[in-house]
């Protein structure tokens, strides 16, 4: 699904946000991006949706080399892969139907299919009963949940976040945590950003850490390295 080989990342200002970072992601996994503040997650989420092009090596998306890939070409990669961000993003200025719309209005779907899937998506997030409120009157929370259901409104394989429980309190973190988890579970690719190790290791996933650029570990799940010691014992 994602591949990064000898990927690095050079501003013109001449900082260097990625050194020679390699990983896989495989179809179906759910992957936590970790490190500290300024340690690259942000500028290898937005190579993964060309917002920015590597300086050297080559991302791959689902087979397709992105540093090659023609600017023309690029919506259509967005279309496939949901992205959610920390600050929500949202229109403030639309209600909460008309924000997660926006993707499928922009596609060209016809309105009566346009309804069905933004009204599905808003239930699947429990926000079935909002969708005539601007987000002004919703909770931080609950503005999560819009950015959520707008990222999966089109049904992507590849779903992408960035630090998305960064501005909630634990007992929600967990709940829009949970709400990844099963999206994961009906085949969507995860890939989250997030500095919050307590939580993350709470989730016992695979982790990507990150320092300075750099990919200075690479974590499998608990379940798996105890699964490794006792087959050699």
């Amino acid at each position: 699904m994602i591949r990064f080989d000898q990927v690095s990342k050079r501003y013109p200002e001449g900082r260097e946000a990625l050194s020679r970072v390699n990983f896989d992601i495989p179809a179906g996994d759910m992957v936590f991006l970790t490190g500290k503040s300024g340690a690259g997650k942000s500028t290898l989420l937005k190579l993964i949706i060309v917002m920015e092009r590597a300086s050297q090596g080559q991302v791959f998306v689902q087979g397709t080399n992105l540093n090659r890939l023609a600017r023309r070409n690029i919506p259509a990669i967005r279309r496939d892969i949901g992205v959610v961000f920390q600050n929500h993003q949202l229109l403030f200025d639309r209600t909460v139907f008309e924000n997660v719309a926006l993707p499928l209005t922009i596609a060209g779907y016809q309105p009566r299919e346009v309804g069905r899937r933004v009204r599905a998506a808003l239930a699947k997030v429990g926000l079935g009963d909002k969708e005539k409120q601007l987000p002004i009157a919703l909770s931080g929370g609950e503005q999560q949940r819009v950015g959520i259901a707008r990222a999966v409104v089109n049904k992507p394989s590849l779903l992408l976040a960035d630090e998305p429980t960064g501005n909630l309190d634990p007992g929600l973190s967990a709940e829009i945590m949970n709400l990844f988890e099963q999206f994961n579970q009906v085949g969507v690719t995860v890939l989250i950003a997030s500095h919050d190790l307590a939580l993350i290791n709470r989730m016992n996933r695979r982790q990507l850490l990150l320092h300075e650029g750099r990919l200075l570990e690479d974590r499998p799940p608990a379940t798996l390295v105890a699964t490794d010691l006792r087959g050699g014992l």
